[in-house]
C-alpha cells in the first residue's frame, strides 16, 4: 500500500535529504557539475568558508563520489586504493561529525546529515554494517529537531520494529508529525491509514481524503502514490463522503503517469484499451501506456501487450503470435495469475509456441493455485476431455481386438 523503500521500509537507500536547512549562499559553487578536482576543491574551499552544514554535507558526499570515479587510470593499484580510501574515509568522518556534533562548537547536530547517516545505516550502503538501532537512533535526534523525512522514517521503524519495539500508536504519532511537518510520504501513508483503518485506527474517509489531496498537491516522481489513490477512490462509488467523478479520476490517473508511476500507466493502458474513464477507445495510446509501464516491468502491462499482439491494432501494432506468447510469459515468470492462465492456453492451443498439453497443464494448475477460476475450469475440462479420449481409444482397441477375433475362429 506505500511507496517502495519509502512507505513499507525502514531503511532505504539514501535520498535526497528534504529537512531544513538553507541552500548555499550566492557565490557558491553551483549544485549540478561534473566533479573533478577543480570542482572538490572550490567545495572544500567554500565548506570551510561559509561553516554552513549543508555545504559541508555536499562537500562530504562529493568525497564519497570522488572516491569512486577519481583515480581509476592509475597505473598502481596499491596508490589507487589508497587515495580512494583516504577520500572515501574524510567523507565518512565529516558526515558522521555532522551527524553528532555539527558544524562547529555549540552548533546542534545536522538532522541532513543525521538522516543520511540513518539511511546508510538502515541499508548498508557506504561499507556499514546494517544497524536498526543506530538509523533508528538517528531518525530521532533528527526528528526532535523537526525533520520530516527523518519523522516519518521514525514512524516506519515504530510500525515494523526495526530498531525498536513494534508499537503501532507511536507510528501513527509521528506520521502525523512527519504530516503535519509537510513530508509528502507521510501525508499519503496517513491518509492510507485513515482510508482502511489501519494500525489499530478507526476508519475516517473525510480526513484520509484530505491528507491524500494534501499529498497529491506535492507528488513527485518519488511520490506518485497518493494521485493513483485518489484517482481509485473517486473512479466509482463505495467510499463515504466521495462523489464518483470519472473525468477527475482519469486526471489524476494520468498526472500519476506522467511522473512515471507503472499503476497508474497500466491503468490508462487499460481506459484506452476498452473506452473507459471518459477515454475514448484508441489503440496508440492504450499500447504507448502499456509499453512504458511494461519497461518498468509492470505485469499487467505486459500482459495487456500479449493481447493486443493477439489481436493486432491496424495502422499501429502488427499482429504476432509469437509476442503475444513472450509478453505473457513475462507477466506468467513474475506470478501474474492471469498471465499464467495466458500462458497455459497459448500452450494449450499452440499460440506463438509448440502445443503442449502438459505444459498448459502445469501452468494451469500454478494459475489456479492462486484461485484463477478459469484455469480451474480449463483443468476440469482438460480432465474430462482426457477421460473421453482414454474410453474411445479403450472402445476403439475393444473393437479391433474383437475383429481380430472373429477372424481366427476356425468354425
Amino acid at each position: 500500500m506505500g511507496p517502495p523503500g519509502r512507505v513499507n521500509g525502514a531503511g532505504p537507500g539514501p535520498g535526497p535529504g528534504h529537512g531544513p536547512g538553507p541552500p548555499p549562499a550566492a557565490g557558491g559553487p553551483p549544485q549540478k557539475r561534473v566533479l573533478t578536482l577543480e570542482v572538490l576543491d572550490e567545495m572544500r574551499q567554500y565548506a570551510k568558508d561559509s561553516r554552513h552544514p549543508a555545504a559541508q554535507l555536499d562537500y562530504a558526499k562529493a568525497l564519497i563520489e570522488a572516491a569512486v570515479t577519481f583515480g581509476n587510470d592509475d597505473p598502481d593499484p596499491k596508490r589507487q586504493k589508497k587515495n580512494k580510501e583516504a577520500l572515501f574515509m574524510e567523507g565518512l568522518k565529516i558526515i558522521k561529525r555532522l551527524a553528532t556534533s555539527g558544524s562547529g562548537i555549540g552548533r546542534p547536530a545536522y538532522p541532513d546529515a543525521q538522516f543520511f547517516l540513518a539511511n546508510c545505516y538502515g541499508n548498508g550502503s557506504l561499507g556499514l554494517q546494517i544497524d536498526h538501532d543506530k538509523a533508528f537512533n538517528l531518525y530521532i535526534q533528527a526528528s526532535k529537531q523537526h525533520h520530516p523525512a527523518s519523522t516519518y522514517r521514525a514512524g516506519v521503524c515504530y510500525e515494523l520494529g526495526a530498531g525498536t519495539k513494534r508499537d503501532q500508536a507511536r507510528a501513527v504519532q509521528y506520521y502525523r508529525k512527519a504530516a503535519a511537518l509537510g513530508d509528502t510520504a507521510a501525508m499519503y501513508k496517513l491518509g492510507m491509514i485513515q482510508l482502511k483503518g489501519l494500525l489499530g485506527q478507526q476508519g475516517n474517509p473525510r480526513e484520509a481524503i484530505s491528507w491524500l489531496k494534501r499529498a497529491a498537491a506535492q507528488a513527485d516522481e518519488e511520490n506518485p502514490h497518493a494521485l493513483h489513490e485518489l484517482g481509485l477512490c473517486f473512479e466509482k462509488a463505495g467510499i463515504p463522503t466521495v462523489i464518483p467523478d470519472e473525468a477527475y479520476s482519469r486526471e489524476l490517473f494520468t498526472q500519476a503517469a506522467g511522473l512515471g508511476y507503472a499503476p497508474s500507466q497500466f491503468k490508462l493502458g487499460h481506459c484506452y484499451e476498452y473506452g473507459t474513464l471518459t477515454c475514448p477507445v484508441d489503440p496508440r495510446r492504450s499500447i504507448a501506456w502499456y509499453t512504458r509501464a511494461a519497461e518498468q516491468g509492470d505485469a499487467e502491462s505486459e500482459l495487456g501487450l500479449s493481447g493486443w499482439y493477439l489481436t493486432g491494432a491496424e495502422g499501429v501494432l502488427k499482429q504476432s503470435d509469437t509476442e503475444a506468447y513472450l509478453w505473457a510469459r513475462k507477466a506468467a515468470d513474475k506470478g501474474l495469475a492471469r498471465g499464467e492462465y495466458a500462458v497455459g492456453y497459448y500452450s494449450e492451443v499452440g499460440i506463438g509456441v509448440k502445443q503442449d498439453l502438459d505444459e498448459a497443464r502445469r501452468w494451469y494448475q500454478r494459475a489456479a493455485a492462486q484461485g484463477n477460476n478459469r484455469a480451474k475450469k480449463r483443468l476440469t475440462d482438460m480432465k474430462r476431455l482426457g477421460a473421453m479420449r482414454r474410453m474411445r481409444h479403450d472402445r476403439a482397441r475393444q473393437g479391433a481386438q474383437g475383429s481380430e477375433d472373429d477372424n481366427c475362429k476356425v468354425m
